[in-house]
């Protein structure tokens, strides 16, 4: 071997070495997939040549392409070896001596930054290689072209200086030997380098053998044409991203070159452990560039709303490695973002229109999921208004129906869409609230989940029809339908228009405490009365909601007054009118009766103990 020669690196490689070995020190893991991923593309590069080359130009033609990774626990040291485009003696020089295409203040400004927001993943500035000094104490590089040009060794201990050497012997490619620091020795065992291989670079698309061994078995089938690929691998490759062994519900591999590059395969899994009481679930779609992890369990590569997808997401257009912080601010990733959750909500609708029985068993699992979108990402409310399911007064078999169908049936002078919540479809048709509904054959939605009122009123109209919850005091259906001939003798046989205004002034000043106002009811048929919002943008299921989150809190959780309807051709109503000329008293215990049992009905609390003392009295006077 000739005599070795020195070379002073470049003043802006020694400040990089500098901020990469002393502020990304926490982060080692980073150098082996950082090493991989250039042995990768120098793979990539010799195959190019390859194809663009007569055989007889290229140097150790016959080589597999390969990664190797070599481990000496008492010597200390990992070797990395790929058989790739190799680099000649000038060319280690400035790829290993220099900044390649920036050596300027500024760019160590930036990179400096970046450390200080505590950067994981470095290859966006083009600083991999150096990676290997977090680790190292001493760094050999042994590279040879694959022009056939003499090998040469590169050796540093990133103090400030590197010796270039003839290095005969070698075959093509590059050998890197890292020399480990005192702490640093687990990189020599199999266990460790291992795992960081199988988490950062599963999907190199060149064998990587470690110990003789190959240990990146499973193919990026997302980077695949999908006309090449079976059910079987894409369940094989399903249940190696997910650690599962269930069957996905759906699947979505779809790629696009513009207005990004981006390869996408989205499973969306079996069960739902959110709603099997585990706890919130984590994201499950890692982010690739070029194969080669950059963010695992993304939280930024799509909404929290679709945090049960699993899958892998590739994009080509982003930087290799970049900081949380800076794919959290990232408008690049945003826009990958937008791209992909508007395809997998296309791919739902698609899929819900093919075979709506499937979609509803999705629906009834991950439902949750998208009502979460609605309320939280103004984005995706066109979009997710179209996959939203719920029962109504005319679904059969209480089989959950889109607001499309819906929209289908409504008369034609009808200009909105009805809704009603309850804890259930029994409940909610045992209440005041759809009696006209029904006599109308007017079609009602049934809300039966806490979020659902939040979800329509975020919602606020779908195909240019508004949402309108049937307790909302001014809601009208004069014009909406027609009664029945049998039904219409039953109605306007109550109390006069003179017996109706004296009990509703009455029972203003009776129930002054507990109600807003009294009104006569135009949509009540068989019950007395029933409790309707004065706001009409708060149903009573959302502000039961939001006293109880304010309760959980230690603040008050009071429900505001609301106002009472009656029907004034209930014969409960004809008699408290009498009453109230001939006992008070009496009437009073009544009123107080009719207004609890109504907000119960609307699923608002009273007080028990007040009520039920005041039953006793009522049947108390009632047996006697």
């Amino acid at each position: 071997m000739s005599t070795a020669t020195t070379h002073e690196f470049q003043t802006e490689t020694q400040k990089l070495l500098d901020i990469v070995i002393n502020s990304l020190y926490t982060e080692r893991d980073v150098f082996v997939r950082e090493l991989i991923s250039n042995a990768a593309d120098a793979l990539e590069k010799f195959r190019h040549e390859s194809l663009t080359r007569n055989q007889e130009d290229l140097f150790d033609a016959h080589v597999p392409l390969e990664i190797i990774i070599d481990l000496d626990e008492d010597k200390k040291q990992i070797t990395i070896t790929d058989t790739g485009i190799g680099m000649s003696k000038d060319e280690l020089i400035s790829n290993l001596g220099t900044i390649a295409h920036s050596g300027s203040n500024s760019f160590l400004a930036e990179l400096a930054e970046a450390a200080r927001k505590d950067v994981s993943l470095i290859g966006q500035f083009g600083v991999g290689f150096y990676a290997a000094f977090m680790a190292g104490s001493k760094v050999r590089v042994q590279s040879r072209s694959w022009d056939g040009s003499e090998g040469y060794e590169w050796v540093s201990d990133g103090t400030g200086s590197f010796e270039i050497s003839e290095c005969p012997g070698l075959h093509r490619g590059t050998k890197i030997i890292v020399s480990l620091k005192e702490g640093c020795e687990d990189y020599a065992k199999k266990y460790k380098v291992e795992s960081v291989v199988k988490q950062y670079s599963s999907f190199v698309p060149f064998p990587i053998k470690l110990d003789g061994e190959t240990i990146n078995t499973v193919q990026a089938l997302w980077a695949r044409n999908r006309s090449e690929i079976t059910d079987e691998e894409y369940l094989e490759f399903y249940k190696f991203i997910a650690n599962t062994s269930d069957d996905p519900t759906y699947r979505l591999h779809f790629s696009t070159d513009a207005p990004l590059a981006i390869n996408a395969l989205l499973f969306v899994p079996k069960e739902n452990f959110e709603i099997m009481g585990f706890g919130r679930v984590s994201p499950g779609v890692n982010l690739y560039c070029q194969k080669i992890l950059i963010d695992q369990d993304s939280e930024t590569i799509l909404p929290e709303w679709l945090r049960f997808l699993k899958g892998v997401v590739d994009s080509e257009d982003l930087p290799l490695n970049i900081s949380r912080q800076q794919l959290q601010d990232s408008a690049l990733v945003a826009k990958i973002r937008r791209v992909i959750t508007k395809r997998f909500l296309k791919h739902l609708n698609e899929e819900a229109k093919k075979d709506e029985e499937s979609y509803l068993k999705f629906w009834e699992t991950f439902g949750i999921y998208l009502k979460e979108g609605v309320t939280s990402d103004f984005e995706y409310r066109s979009e997710l208004g179209k996959l939203l399911r719920f029962e109504s007064s005319k679904s059969k078999n209480a089989t959950p129906i889109g607001l499309a169908e819906y929209l289908l049936r409504m008369n034609p002078d009808q200009e909105e869409i009805y809704y009603i919540n309850g804890p259930s479809r029994e409940a909610i048709e045992a209440g005041p609230y759809v009696e006209m509904f029904k006599k109308k054959d007017v079609e009602i939605l049934y809300t039966t989940e806490p979020i659902d009122d939040f979800v329509l009123s975020h919602l606020a109209e779908f195909d240019g029809k508004k949402f309108v919850s049937a307790d909302r005091a001014d809601l009208s259906l004069d014009d909406k339908g027609d009664v029945p001939e049998s039904e219409k003798e039953k109605l306007d046989q109550g109390l006069a228009e003179t017996e109706s205004k004296d009990l509703i002034s009455w029972l203003k000043e009776t129930l002054k405490e507990k109600v807003a106002d009294v009104s006569k009811s135009a949509r009540l048929v068989d019950s007395p009365a029933m409790i309707v919002n004065p706001d009409s943008y708060m149903t009573s299921s959302m502000e039961r909601v939001m006293a109880a989150g304010r309760l959980e809190k230690g603040m008050l959780g009071e429900i505001s007054k609301k106002n009472l309807e009656i029907n004034t051709d209930s014969d409960l109503i004809c008699k408290l009118a009498e009453l109230m000329k001939s006992d008070e008293s009496f009437a009073v215990e009544i009123a107080m009766q009719i207004y609890d049992n109504a907000m119960i009905q609307a699923g608002l609390t009273v007080d028990p103990l007040e009520m039920v003392e005041r039953n006793y009295r009522i049947l108390h006077k009632a047996v006697n």
